[in-house]
Protein backbone atom coordinates (compact mmCIF):
# COMPACT_ATOMS: atom_id res chain seq x y z
CA UNK A 1 0.00 0.00 0.00
CA UNK A 2 2.84 1.87 0.78
CA UNK A 3 4.27 1.83 -2.58
CA UNK A 4 0.77 2.65 -4.29
CA UNK A 5 1.30 5.81 -2.44
CA UNK A 6 4.54 7.07 -3.93
CA UNK A 7 3.18 6.28 -7.37
CA UNK A 8 0.21 8.00 -6.89
CA UNK A 9 1.58 11.72 -7.20
CA UNK A 10 2.90 10.68 -11.11
CA UNK A 11 0.03 9.15 -12.11
CA UNK A 12 -1.83 12.41 -11.20
CA UNK A 13 0.74 14.90 -13.36
CA UNK A 14 0.47 12.52 -16.00
CA UNK A 15 -3.59 12.60 -16.31
CA UNK A 16 -3.01 16.58 -15.37
CA UNK A 17 -0.29 16.60 -18.68
CA UNK A 18 -3.20 14.53 -20.68
CA UNK A 19 -5.93 16.85 -20.14
CA UNK A 20 -4.46 19.92 -20.62
CA UNK A 21 -1.23 19.68 -23.25
CA UNK A 22 -2.29 16.30 -25.23
CA UNK A 23 -6.11 15.96 -25.45
CA UNK A 24 -6.32 19.92 -26.80
CA UNK A 25 -3.66 19.47 -28.74
CA UNK A 26 -5.27 16.10 -30.39
CA UNK A 27 -8.60 17.94 -31.04
CA UNK A 28 -6.94 21.08 -32.72
CA UNK A 29 -5.26 18.64 -35.15
CA UNK A 30 -8.71 16.97 -35.80
CA UNK A 31 -10.38 19.88 -36.57
CA UNK A 32 -7.28 21.10 -38.87
CA UNK A 33 -7.55 17.46 -41.12
CA UNK A 34 -11.67 18.09 -41.09
CA UNK A 35 -11.28 21.87 -42.27
CA UNK A 36 -8.34 20.40 -44.83
CA UNK A 37 -10.48 17.44 -46.37
CA UNK A 38 -13.50 20.23 -46.88
CA UNK A 39 -11.68 22.38 -49.32
CA UNK A 40 -13.03 22.33 -52.29
CA UNK A 41 -12.72 24.95 -55.54
CA UNK A 42 -13.75 28.60 -54.82
CA UNK A 43 -12.69 28.47 -51.00
CA UNK A 44 -10.88 31.26 -50.02
CA UNK A 45 -7.80 29.83 -47.49
CA UNK A 46 -4.65 31.00 -45.68
CA UNK A 47 -1.63 29.27 -45.68
CA UNK A 48 0.98 28.67 -42.52
CA UNK A 49 3.39 30.73 -44.40
CA UNK A 50 0.61 33.51 -44.32
CA UNK A 51 -0.54 33.55 -47.54
CA UNK A 52 -3.80 34.01 -48.64
CA UNK A 53 -5.60 32.58 -52.26
CA UNK A 54 -8.79 31.12 -53.62
CA UNK A 55 -8.69 27.00 -54.37
CA UNK A 56 -8.96 26.40 -57.94
CA UNK A 57 -8.80 22.87 -58.30
CA UNK A 58 -8.13 19.66 -55.45
CA UNK A 59 -6.26 16.82 -56.07
CA UNK A 60 -5.61 13.90 -53.58
CA UNK A 61 -2.70 15.48 -51.68
CA UNK A 62 -2.39 19.04 -53.15
CA UNK A 63 -4.33 22.20 -54.95
CA UNK A 64 -4.16 24.56 -57.28
CA UNK A 65 -4.22 28.13 -55.52
CA UNK A 66 -4.94 31.57 -57.00
CA UNK A 67 -2.64 33.51 -55.12
CA UNK A 68 -3.55 36.99 -57.26
CA UNK A 69 -5.28 37.34 -60.59
CA UNK A 70 -3.20 35.22 -62.73
CA UNK A 71 -1.12 33.69 -60.45
CA UNK A 72 -1.50 30.18 -59.64
CA UNK A 73 0.80 27.78 -57.42
CA UNK A 74 0.59 24.01 -56.24
CA UNK A 75 0.98 23.83 -52.55
CA UNK A 76 0.10 20.63 -50.37
CA UNK A 77 -3.49 20.42 -48.74
CA UNK A 78 -1.46 20.21 -45.31
CA UNK A 79 0.05 23.68 -46.21
CA UNK A 80 -4.15 25.03 -45.25
CA UNK A 81 -4.32 26.46 -41.67
CA UNK A 82 -7.93 28.26 -42.01
CA UNK A 83 -10.67 28.25 -44.35
CA UNK A 84 -11.85 31.92 -44.75
CA UNK A 85 -15.41 33.27 -43.96
CA UNK A 86 -16.29 35.30 -47.18
CA UNK A 87 -14.54 39.00 -47.20
CA UNK A 88 -12.15 37.39 -44.21
CA UNK A 89 -8.43 37.89 -45.07
CA UNK A 90 -9.50 40.44 -48.28
CA UNK A 91 -8.60 44.05 -47.05
CA UNK A 92 -9.72 46.75 -48.77
CA UNK A 93 -7.72 49.45 -49.33
CA UNK A 94 -10.05 52.72 -50.41
CA UNK A 95 -8.13 53.68 -52.91
CA UNK A 96 -5.14 54.54 -50.59
CA UNK A 97 -3.24 52.68 -53.47
CA UNK A 98 -3.92 55.20 -55.98
CA UNK A 99 -2.64 57.92 -53.81
CA UNK A 100 0.53 55.82 -53.44
CA UNK A 101 1.05 55.29 -57.21
CA UNK A 102 0.79 59.03 -57.54
CA UNK A 103 3.63 59.43 -55.32
CA UNK A 104 7.43 59.13 -55.96
CA UNK A 105 10.38 59.25 -53.90
CA UNK A 106 11.91 62.92 -53.39
CA UNK A 107 8.63 64.61 -53.65
CA UNK A 108 8.35 67.73 -51.45
CA UNK A 109 5.58 67.31 -48.88
CA UNK A 110 5.31 70.84 -47.95
CA UNK A 111 7.42 74.60 -48.67
CA UNK A 112 9.81 73.90 -45.25
CA UNK A 113 11.38 71.18 -47.08
CA UNK A 114 11.90 73.17 -50.54
CA UNK A 115 15.82 72.48 -51.51
CA UNK A 116 17.72 75.16 -51.32
CA UNK A 117 16.35 76.12 -48.23
CA UNK A 118 18.80 77.39 -45.67
CA UNK A 119 16.52 78.73 -42.75
CA UNK A 120 17.06 76.42 -39.33
CA UNK A 121 15.00 77.45 -36.43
Amino acid sequence: MKDLAGFLPFVLIALVFWFLIVRPQRRRQQDLARTQSSIGPGTEVMLGSGFYGTVVSVGDDTLDLELAPGTTVKVARQAVVKVLEPGEGTHDLGGAHDELDERHPGDVDDDRDQPGDERHP
